[in-house]
């Protein structure tokens, strides 16, 4: 388990842990919260070794494996695939140690490293790093990528998949999500819900925390306290804990009161002198309960738009996507990635812009925005548009190189060229921009104080369309929900992109859906959705595996790592079509929940299915048969193998014993993955 005792952590002049304890047990999954700048990223530091307590002890078991998320970009020729798989350190230690036993011809340190892989899962490892990169949202075409190819935001998607990759018994995750869509996200909540080991997230997301975390530590005014229980459970216990300390200091401060007037009263008689004397040594002996503080919660709400055109914008047979460099012949190449979209935003409406990663949202809000061209079609704005737009990479919009009260500056000169600077200043500071911040180069200020001066630059610009691409991100729970607030009392319309679901369900009215091409309408809500995003995944992943299949057949057998035989093709794609044996009988007909027949006729009926199921499974559960023999026939050939080796073999045979170890392992391999195939066909049937 991991022990805080009486830790005191500072950072500088600021004291980030006062005198904290605390114990995390193996297994649990606990959430750190707190605002920005509270000092959660050095409680992290802390607990990897980074930091060291200036007082008290942190006890974290020294064999375990740790697990985190690198903050740095990384830099790197590898392809994806590589990049992820060489997380798992202790596997690449084994393959290093394999290729020097077999440059050596030691056959003894061949035999260790092939057992050692074997320990270590080597034979499925890439595609458990593939299945990581594309359960984050990359597309299949994408996995032999290089790691430089990709964006920023991507290549942070990387790491945490490299992170996932290492196996480890503490895994620490400061704000996972703030590069992932909403599927992505999806993907991760089941995936960490399954992680056996002990996990400290930092997150402010309040679902996200609500599905994967089970304990809470919340860190505020350099204490740190558990609760247990989720972020819902934990914002309840802080209330009731709240109302209670509030009873606790009314009621006191009645008692002190009272006491109080006593001693006023009679600490000049000489008959109640001694009465009076024993109630104040009472009240210098009490414990003084401290009264609730009031927080200072950050509010903004948008000023109102001079107009309200309605509709604010119509397309019409919209073509959306990008123009590529060619470098080679100096022209552009259009890539389309959104078709033929006849749509309109009218006053008022509140649209959530749902869709799977790469279908096109940044690029329909990018091009509504004006940050990029329509390829054909038209977009009508209404009279009096005035739109107010949140870039993903806030970057997009601000310049590292000014400062928060340049931009102001430049806005003032096109929107209110009478504002003084001092009321410039005094606006900034709502936003909590105050003394030498105002100057600060925005390339220093952190990603929430950066997402803040978007939205300030938002808010003075008065728009009437607001155009929000995952405006979240960065931000922390108040900032988030004061968002939420604004956005609810704005009187424009809004098209929201975002993985905050709790901001979708409190803002959006409708969701539009875009994917394969296409905007329409989503009927459902965000529960709705995430039934379709799975559906969408299987849905995928039968495509990938038919698209990969048939390359790896025709092209390389051996490519994916698959492999089956001429048989089992055979009664795979038998299955596959669903087509009957020329001598089967006509197929059973399926029972309808809402037809009448009788119990003779039911169970007879559902004979009939049963039979039809037998016959479909006898053919692969014979096959699996076979492969079961054969698998415990190598199996037990390498046992022997490995006996003899670890009870002394004689050195000449040390190759030969380790050069067949090797074998074996590939034909286990092979047998393994077909069995694998074989199970999957079993299932459908």
């Amino acid at each position: 388990m991991i022990v805080l005792q009486d830790v005191v952590l500072r950072r500088g002049t600021k004291v980030v842990l006062d005198h904290a304890s605390v114990t995390i047990n193996p297994g649990e999954k606990v959430g750190l919260i707190g605002r920005n700048g509270a000092g959660k990223s050095s409680l992290f530091a802390l607990l990897n070794k980074t930091l060291s307590e200036d007082k008290g002890e942190v006890q974290i078991p020294s064999a375990w494996q740790m697990a985190q998320v690198a903050q740095e970009m990384p830099e790197s020729d590898d392809s994806a695939t590589e990049f992820v798989l060489s997380g798992d350190i202790a596997l690449g230690a084994a393959q290093e140690a394999l290729l020097k036993a077999e440059a050596s011809q030691d056959g003894m340190e061949i035999a260790h490293a092939h057992l050692a892989l074997s320990d270590l899962g080597a034979h499925d490892a890439k595609s458990r790093a593939q299945s990581l990169i594309l359960g984050l949202g990359f597309r299949p075409d994408q996995l032999e990528n290089t790691v430089n190819s990709f964006s920023g935001g991507w290549r942070m998607r990387l790491q945490l998949a490299r992170a996932l990759m290492c196996p480890s018994d503490l895994l620490l995750l400061d704000e996972p999500t703030n590069h992932l869509d909403l599927d992505a996200l999806v993907w991760l909540e089941s995936w960490l819900q399954r992680y056996a080991g002990t996990m400290v997230v930092i997150s402010h997301d309040k679902e996200f925390l609500d599905a994967i975390t089970k304990v809470t530590l919340h860190l505020e005014d350099s204490k740190l306290t558990r609760y247990g229980g989720n972020y819902s459970t934990f914002e309840e216990l802080k209330t009731q804990q709240l109302l209670l300390q509030q009873a606790a200091f009314v009621k006191q401060s009645a008692r002190i009161e009272h006491l109080q007037s006593f001693i006023n009263r009679f600490k000049a008689q000489a008959s109640k002198a001694k009465q009076a004397q024993s109630r104040v040594k009472a009240l210098e002996r009490m414990s003084r309960v401290a009264p609730v503080a009031g927080t200072a919660d950050f509010e903004f709400q948008f000023k109102p738009s001079p107009t309200l055109p309605n509709p604010m914008i119509s397309l019409k047979s919209g073509q959306f996507g990008y123009v590529t460099d060619d470098t080679e012949s100096g022209h552009g190449t259009e890539r389309t990635i959104l078709n033929d979209i006849n749509r309109s935003v009218l006053s008022g409406q509140r649209i959530g812009i749902l869709g799977a990663n790469g279908q096109g949202k940044s690029t329909f809000i990018k091009t509504i925005a004006r940050a990029m061209p329509l390829l054909s079609g038209s977009i009508v704005e209404g009279k009096g548009l005035r739109i107010g737009y949140f870039a993903q990479q806030e970057l997009d919009v601000l310049s590292p190189e000014d400062s928060p009260l340049m931009h102001f500056i430049r806005l003032a000169k096109e929107f209110a060229p009478q504002t003084r600077e001092q009321e410039l200043r005094n606006y900034l500071g709502t936003f909590r921009f105050v003394n030498e911040m105002v100057s600060q180069p925005v390339g220093t200020l952190s990603g929430g104080e950066k997402a803040r001066l978007v939205l300030a630059m938002i808010v003075w610009q008065k728009p009437n369309l607001l155009l929000l691409d995952e405006p979240t991100n960065h931000l922390d729970l108040v900032t988030r929900e004061a968002l939420g607030m604004a956005l609810n009392q704005f009187d424009g319309s809004v098209l929201l992109v975002s993985h905050d679901r709790a901001l979708l369900r409190a803002v959006c009215e409708e969701f539009w859906l875009v994917g394969r091409g296409v905007i329409e309408d989503f009927v459902g809500d965000l529960d709705d959705y995430q039934q379709y995003l799975l559906a969408e995944a299987k849905r995928i992943k039968e495509l990938m595996k038919e698209e990969f299949g048939n390359k790896s057949q025709s092209n390389n057998p051996n490519k994916t790592g698959f492999r089956q035989n001429s048989e089992s093709n055979e009664i795979r794609q038998n299955f596959d079509n669903s087509s009957p044996p020329p001598n089967s009988r006509k197929p059973p007909k399926p029972i309808d929940p809402g037809e009448i027949i009788s119990a003779k006729e039911r169970r007879k009926r559902e004979a009939e299915l049963r039979n039809q199921k037998n016959l479909q499974s006898q053919p692969i559960l014979k096959e699996i048969k076979t492969i079961d023999v054969k698998l415990a026939s190598l199996s037990a050939e390498k046992l022997k193998l490995e006996e003899k080796l670890v009870s002394g073999a004689v050195h000449t045979e040390l190759a030969s014993i380790g050069k067949r170890l090797k074998e074996l392992q590939n034909e286990i391999e092979e047998h393994e993955n077909q069995w694998m195939l074989l199970q999957e066909s079993l299932e459908k049937a």
